[in-house]
């Protein structure tokens, strides 16, 4: 079988998202794909509007046929640690030819040649970030500026953040010498940001949160497929959905209240005095939107400061997440679902024998599936009633489709 990869969130699945599978297995030739999806908790710091177990179901219903899951210590970093396990996850398979992305431009050969440039990281490079940040530029944009001042790529490109994906996609592969070969095609119609709904049948998963924040579930129904409207609608039946910082708010005042400053300053990601900042505006917010615009700053990005008021959720310290060693790549494969030429590609990457395979956790131990697990807890207290909650992680068998 040819394979392709796939890097995800589906928060929630949309037209946009069959889109791409489908033309993921036009432009590879491919007739089996793996999807790596983040987890209970998103690349932006949020939590996703429904749990894995759930987007896993739109996953499978659309024909993609394993999932698997992208572990916390890299589905809520940057964009640089996102792609990097979730490219390593594909990597480890030994068994997916190509990985393919959406991207703004769809030019593959910038990509390409930009990566190829940046591999190193040269010296003029980073100094030039440097010097962006220290005249109080977030890092998104001095990234962008530093890297379209080395290669004639326009600033704006660099700006659009699936493009941004994409390269460190190409990075990643580049970085593991790896055998996938990377492909793209360009977003249609909405980008990634946009907030609003046009009557084209694609919309962004922004624009469909925003519709569903205002309870107007009905209303996204032409652009999500049918499999993920039903989803949708049991889960909000069930009081699963949809999940929002304001579920988790008080248990996040919660941490700030009972942490000193020095805890604070012991948080992955927490640089800069940014504790003290917190501490001083945290007791006068009584919505998680007016915490985040409170702390909010030209050099802090809402999605840096979303990230760090996670790690703080889940009390994830700096010494801990070294301890992890993300670098070196993903230590597990966590199966959260398959169909069945899923089933068969498991078989195949079993025989490979290369790296463990979780479909119940059971008694394993792995520092990166406790925080896994410790996550998938924290998500779980954001339902309004036990009886809402998931099944535990302990006990919860990949969905076979």
């Amino acid at each position: 079988m040819k394979v392709v990869g796939l890097i995800v969130e589906y928060n929630p699945l949309h037209n946009g998202h069959l889109y791409h599978y489908q033309q993921s297995l036009r432009v590879t030739g491919a007739d089996a794909t793996v999807a790596v999806m983040s987890g209970n908790f998103l690349q932006r710091g949020e939590p996703a509007i429904v749990s894995k177990w759930a987007r896993t179901e739109m996953a499978l219903s659309i024909g993609i046929d394993l999932v698997l899951e992208l572990p916390a210590a890299y589905c809520t970093q940057n964009a640089e640690m996102f792609a990097f396990g979730a490219v390593s996850t594909l990597h480890a398979l030994g068994i997916v030819q190509n990985v393919c992305f959406g991207s703004e431009s769809g030019n593959l050969e910038w990509i390409e040649h930009l990566a190829q440039q940046l591999i190193h990281e040269p010296d003029a490079f980073t100094s030039k970030i440097r010097a962006s940040l220290d005249e109080g530029m977030s890092y998104p944009s001095a990234y962008a500026k530093a890297a379209s001042s080395l290669v004639a790529i326009p600033e704006e490109w660099l700006a659009q953040p699936n493009n941004i994906l994409g390269l460190n996609y190409v990075l990643a592969l580049k970085r593991l010498a790896s055998p996938i070969r990377p492909a793209t095609i360009t977003r249609q119609k909405a980008g990634y940001h946009q907030s609003y709904i046009t009557d084209a049948q694609i919309a962004s998963a922004t624009a469909l949160r925003k519709l569903i924040a205002e309870e107007n579930l009905e209303k996204i129904r032409p652009y999500v497929p049918e499999s993920t409207f039903s989803i949708l609608e049991r889960e909000k039946i069930e009081q699963r959905f949809p999940m929002n910082w304001d579920r988790f708010f008080p248990f996040l005042i919660h941490s700030l209240t009972v942490k000193s400053t020095q805890d604070l300053s012991l948080i992955h990601e927490m640089e800069e005095g940014l504790e003290h900042r917190i501490k001083r505006v945290y007791s006068k917010a009584y919505q998680f939107q007016e915490l985040m615009e409170a702390l909010k700053t030209k050099r802090y990005t809402w999605n840096r400061l979303q990230r760090l008021l996670f790690y703080t959720l889940i009390n994830l310290h700096k010494q801990e997440m070294n301890s992890l060693q993300v670098k070196r790549g993903v230590p597990y494969i966590r199966v959260l679902g398959f169909s069945e030429k899923g089933q068969k590609l498991l078989q195949l990457v079993k025989k490979k024998g290369a790296i463990p395979i979780i479909s119940k956790i059971g008694g394993n131990s792995i520092p990166m599936l406790d925080l896994d697990i410790r996550a998938s807890s924290v998500y779980n207290l954001g339902y309004p009633c036990r009886q809402a909650g998931e099944v535990s992680e302990f006990a919860r068998p990949p969905v076979i489709w």
